[in-house]
């Protein structure tokens, strides 16, 4: 009687609870019951606990993640981070498996402040400082970028193996009432949280006003668009390809009347440098020729050090013949001063990097002293 009364008070509703809650848990501990049974029980309940526990321990390791993607959780990082994760998927079998691939969303400096221009608060890695230090920490395996959006230098331990197949460079024209920027009447409001677009805006057509601090991802700007709050604005062609929000374009601008920001329309793709596993996962996935022309428009950015205002274009390409064709520009704010550039040359690595830093060294000359200052 003492030992079924025991018995009922270990196995009473409370702790029965108790027990499942720690063995969801992962918890194995919570199976080590003090029954005073006998002996043969006492066995067949220790057979009984070590199956529990293996029974446990499988549980748990199925849910650990074999990659864990550190990125954005706006709705295009997102897409982003979501796009990676697929190619993965794909390329690898064991990541195909249900819970191999974690998406961790990390919220950046660029994504808290959105009360101020980007040029006011820093721009160069506001949208990445905090994905490399999750990185760097171990919280994350790798991290997928924007390369708009990474600065030419890289921080230590970290490496950027992998680009995506570069989606369409160029920038699409969005507006309620106008077919175009040429169309738009004087004194209209053209909204963008970018000061290439603006000088570039500015240069051709003077008579525009341009909001610069028209900041929010593609739906939050979208919104004030449609809320009357600007008459026009320019987005990513890449990020709304990439939203499936095409429908929303009213037309897309030619090189010549914009040329894109430095890596625009790229995916990269960064891991620590003695992650042997992430950076071969990763190799996997590169895409080379976009890897040499955002190199090569890197290496343009690199050499002129533009400062956090000051408006730089450069778009790295392919021609017919297999040559790189590279074309950069640098322009005053307010638009009055553009000064352009351009190189050919063969489309290998060495060889572009030579470009781009050739050409930015040309129009550091052309631009003169005090040019890049904030």
């Amino acid at each position: 009687m003492e030992t079924m009364a025991s018995l009922n008070h270990s196995l009473s509703p409370a702790n029965i609870r108790t027990l499942s809650s720690n063995i969801s848990s992962g918890s194995v501990s919570a199976l080590r019951l003090s029954l005073p049974i006998s002996p043969a029980a006492n066995r067949r309940n220790k057979l009984t606990v070590v199956r529990a526990s293996i029974a446990v321990e499988q549980q748990v390791t199925k849910k650990v993640a074999l990659i864990r993607i550190g990125t954005r959780g706006s709705p295009l990082a997102l897409a982003q981070a979501y796009e990676t994760r697929d190619k993965l998927m794909a390329t690898h079998s064991e990541l195909a498996e249900e819970g191999a691939i974690q998406i961790v969303i990390i919220k950046t400096t660029g994504d808290k402040i959105l009360s101020q221009p980007l040029a006011d608060i820093g721009g160069k890695g506001l949208f990445t400082k905090e994905i490399d230090e999750a990185l760097l920490n171990g919280d994350i395996d790798i991290a997928v970028h924007s390369m708009k959006d990474v600065p030419t230098y890289l921080p230590d331990k970290t490496i950027l193996p992998c680009n995506l197949p570069r989606e369409d460079v160029r920038d699409a024209y969005i507006s309620l009432g106008a077919a175009s920027l040429a169309e738009l009447p004087a004194g209209s409001i053209v909204g963008t949280a970018s000061l290439r677009r603006k000088s570039q805006i500015l240069h051709r057509y003077p008579s525009l006003n341009v909001l610069e601090n028209f900041r929010g991802n593609v739906q939050t700007r979208l919104k004030k668009l449609n809320d009357g709050v600007v008459q026009a604005t320019l987005l990513a062609l890449a990020g709304l390809k990439r939203l499936n929000m095409t429908e929303h374009v009213t037309s897309i601008l030619s090189m010549d009347d914009m040329l894109p920001a430095v890596a625009q329309g790229a995916i990269g793709i960064a891991c620590r440098s003695n992650d042997d596993k992430m950076a071969n996962y990763l190799a996997s996935l590169n895409h080379e020729e976009t890897r040499l022309a955002v190199a090569c428009e890197r290496a343009f950015l690199e050499k002129l050090d533009g400062s956090c205002r000051t408006p730089i274009a450069g778009y790295a390409s392919r021609d017919e013949d297999g040559n790189c064709i590279f074309r950069g520009l640098v322009a005053s704010p307010d638009g009055t001063r553009v000064i352009e550039t351009s190189r050919q040359g063969p489309y290998a690595f060495e060889d572009m990097i030579l470009m781009g830093k050739d050409a930015g060294k040309e129009l550091l000359l052309k631009a003169g002293p005090g040019f890049f200052d904030c």
